[in-house]
């Protein structure tokens, strides 16, 4: 368990979703050797300059190193088990709210990780997008607003919230 003292913040995962990513990550790990070998076989075909397979395997290599990197940490600071209750929104909650003064205009979604957004057919938000920051800490009826992407101001209303149960 990581002890950033901060459970608000931190990112849960279920254990599932901890042993699939740490799966994907020893799969990365273990997958070095054959991008290494594949761009080194690219490098002996000529002129680097012009040599399209070579750069596609350089960049192959990129991405698998930095999803190496963020899975890493990602596993590292990741709580693993149940998300604890809360009397106020927090990550790892399922949130049903609604936009403006129209109660029937709802959205309910899981604030949390987007790594568990395979693991659901919710709609996952970021505790960190502007909608997850407004209503972070919120209650049920309380209104919240935060500046959408396109610069319009969005208020929305904590309608209900509890623990994601996968």
């Amino acid at each position: 368990m990581s002890t950033n003292g901060n459970a608000a913040s931190a990112t849960w995962l279920s254990q599932d979703a901890y042993d699939r990513l740490q799966g994907e990550l020893d799969e990365l790990i273990a997958n070095r050797p054959v991008i290494a070998a594949e761009i080194n076989a690219r490098r002996e075909e000529g002129d680097l300059r012009e040599n399209g397979g070579y750069q596609a395997a350089r960049e192959e290599q990129g991405k698998a190193e930095g999803r190496i990197l963020y899975l890493k940490e990602l596993l590292r600071t990741a709580q693993v088990g149940e998300a604890p209750t809360a009397d106020v929104v927090s990550p790892g909650m399922v949130v049903t709210i609604y936009f403006d003064d129209d109660a029937d205009d709802t959205e309910t979604f899981l604030l949390g990780s987007r790594e568990i957004a395979s693991t659901t057919d919710l709609t996952v938000y970021s505790p960190e997008s502007a909608l997850g920051k407004s209503i972070l800490g919120g209650k049920a009826g309380q209104t919240c607003t935060y500046t959408a992407p396109s610069g319009a101001d969005i208020k929305v209303t904590v309608v209900k919230f509890e623990p994601f149960a996968g």
